[in-house]
């Protein structure tokens, strides 16, 4: 577990992370260097799923030596089927971090959506729904490595 408390907001108890896989954690069919070792930290207080449609068929090469739960979600609906996640998880008590349109309901229902910029870009309402827009995964990590930097930003 991590706690974080942001003033003006809330005390939050985050137990879950939910990361989505193409853009965001990984790059060109590559895991972005430096994601491993912080999934391995992170693991070690979060349980951490990827979302995934696996729409290049490489998350189980991609995620297999990583501390993560791989859930595959069909390539329609993605959106919705993100935010189930989310709600089975417990909203609460999740972060999530993702970059597209579809990742706009998991960011916006999370405890805290974190969206990345990244290589890829990021949609324009994954940006609107998240709490806080970072420029790459390393640095939206590091927020829950080092929970006491996202008090300046997200305080009210």
């Amino acid at each position: 577990m991590i706690h974080i408390t942001i003033p003006g907001r809330d005390n939050y108890t985050i137990e879950h992370l939910i990361l989505d896989l193409n853009g965001t954690i990984s790059l060109d069919g590559r895991i972005i260097r430096g994601v491993k070792e912080k999934l391995e930290k992170l693991s070690q207080k979060l349980d951490i799923t990827v979302v995934t449609a696996d729409t290049n068929r490489n998350a189980a090469r991609l995620l297999g030596d990583l501390p993560v739960t791989i859930y595959i979600i069909k390539e329609t609906q993605e959106n919705d089927q993100k935010l189930g996640v989310v709600l089975e998880k417990g909203k609460n008590r999740t972060v999530s971090i993702g970059n597209g349109r579809n990742d706009v309901s998991m960011l916006k229902e999370s405890a805290i959506g974190i969206c990345v910029l990244g290589g890829e870009g990021a949609s324009p309402e994954a940006m609107m729904a998240s709490s806080l827009l970072v420029p790459t995964i390393n640095d939206a990590l590091d927020l829950l490595l080092k929970p006491h930097r996202l008090r300046a930003s997200l305080r009210r």
